[in-house]
């Protein structure tokens, strides 16, 4: 008998599928990317930036990449995300910096336990340079994270 998990990466089975949302936040070239190969995963894939759509539908299956953490409404966007049970929340950034959504949340009121929430730094450390790079880490995080994997090498 064929192992199932085999014939669906030889093309021979189908994937069985989850709902999964994939909303990128800001219209940045790491956006760009995010959205192309997570349509090509399986996500239902949304671009948000608040100077040009509303906040879309966020359920469990979201998973919230937030794409330019040095916009003024940040506090204002992740708020509103933190405010839906979303899957997951992170922020791209510089792990070496400390990530300016936490004194922005901090400023608008919202509680330790939300901001817990967000996710910084996000992806594989893969070293990452390029914007296609950036989101195939950030997609492979989210992978892992989704599979219960630590997402290092066997």
């Amino acid at each position: 008998m064929t192992d199932p998990n085999c014939a669906v990466a030889h093309g021979e089975a189908e994937p069985e599928t989850e709902t999964r949302t994939l909303v990128a936040v800001f219209a940045t070239p790491v956006a760009e990317y995010l959205l192309k190969y997570g349509s090509d995963l399986g996500y239902h894939t949304v671009q948000y930036d608040p100077r040009e759509n509303s906040l879309p539908t966020l359920d469990g299956t979201a998973d919230v990449v937030v794409t330019d953490h040095h916009r003024p409404e940040l506090g204002e966007v992740l708020r509103d995300v933190l405010a839906h049970p979303v899957r997951w929340v992170g922020v791209m950034g510089n792990p070496r910096h400390p990530g300016p959504h936490v004194e922005a949340l901090k400023l608008l009121g919202v509680s330790p336990e939300q901001i817990d929430r967000v996710h910084r730094p996000i992806g594989l450390n893969i070293g990452s340079r390029t914007p296609p790079e950036i989101a195939i880490a950030t997609l492979a995080g989210l992978l892992a994270d989704r599979n219960g994997r630590s997402g290092g090498f066997f």
